[in-house]
């Protein structure tokens, strides 16, 4: 087996092309192109990422980190996550949407488990996806019973950080690593339809991929998996204050932001914006109305410049058009 390689660059997919399944995406084991999943919180996050391609879009319950500010994942609740799903929802044409189940949202009983993910699903995902290995069958089975698919997650779970002692690679020990295997074919077995590997070395994402009959989507796991996921904030340059071993950028759009605001800033300050192509003018018989029946000075507003403006040609040159106060 050799890693799988980077493709060119594809064409935009057309605005009718066929929207992406669950079953779609397990079909895709061994075969075609590696699946690109990322992560999106919004509609306009949702329209980029369909527009450049994405096979999956992920509703993260990372937005608690790079949207809302929080220092983990561990904050968001499933209305939390039901919010951004529907956001993404309304944004999404093609790509297969993966609503992340949240810390405690499908820990205490498989009915509760359920019951949240039929929440994610009504607001507009088509599958779901939780964090753990063999510990969660009962809940993957319960979720997969009542027809929705599911996207297993083992490795480096994030929603386990604290018992993890931090973000840290899993996996290191050839035991640790024989079980992610072991978690894996069984995730399979229970009806996951693809399975996220986090924070793993590449070897053991190999030994994964390679015993499972479903595909991998790697993050920080190497070469080998069937597909890759990024962080739309990591990938974009929005989040800049870290940078995990395994982000590569692909733009530095928040530097780009911080400079455009920067320059509308000192437009404004400098009397430069708004100009005349972003302003709005009254028809020149509205205004000559208002000026000649004191509605204009009623209010304080100076009839002198009203009158020198009526008298001098400039309205009527440009008419109702835009122009320079």
């Amino acid at each position: 087996m050799t890693p799988r390689q980077a493709t060119p660059p594809r064409a935009q997919p057309s605005r009718q092309a066929k929207p992406l399944t669950a079953p779609a995406v397990r079909a895709r084991k061994g075969s075609g192109p590696p699946l690109v999943m990322v992560t999106a919180y919004d509609a306009p996050g949702a329209r980029i990422a369909d527009e450049a391609g994405v096979d999956i879009i992920l509703v993260g319950d990372s937005v608690a980190m790079v949207v809302l500010g929080y220092d983990d994942t561990l904050q968001v609740t499933v209305d939390d996550m039901a919010h951004h799903v529907a956001a993404v929802g309304r944004g999404q044409q093609r790509a297969l949407i993966v609503g992340d189940l949240p810390w405690m949202s499908y820990h205490v009983s498989v009915e509760e488990t359920v019951r949240n993910a039929a929440a994610l699903v009504r607001a507009g995902a088509q599958a779901v996806k939780l964090e753990g290995g063999r510990k969660r069958l009962p809940m993957v089975r319960g979720i997969v019973d009542a027809e929705i698919p599911v996207m297993g997650h083992i490795g480096l779970t994030p929603q386990s950080v604290h018992a993890m002692g931090g973000f840290k690679v899993q996996g290191r020990q050839a035991d640790a690593a024989r079980a992610l295997v072991d978690d894996a074919i069984a995730l399979a077995a229970e009806g996951c339809f693809a399975i996220v590997l986090e924070g793993v070395p590449d070897e053991v994402a190999r030994l994964v991929t390679e015993s499972v009959p479903v595909p991998t989507i790697g993050i920080g796991a190497g070469p080998w998996c069937d597909g890759q996921v990024l962080v739309f904030h990591d990938l974009l340059g929005l989040e800049d204050r870290v940078l995990p071993k395994f982000v590569r950028r692909y733009a530095s759009l928040k530097a780009d932001a911080v400079d455009a605001i920067a320059a509308f800033a000192d437009d404004v300050r400098a009397g430069r914006f708004p100009g005349e192509d972003e302003t709005y003018h009254l028809a020149d018989d509205v205004l000559r109305a208002l000026a000649g029946n004191g509605t204009i000075g009623a209010h304080g507003a100076d009839d002198g410049a009203i009158g020198a403006l009526a008298g001098n040609g400039t309205i009527g040159a440009h008419g109702a058009e835009p122009r320079t106060a």
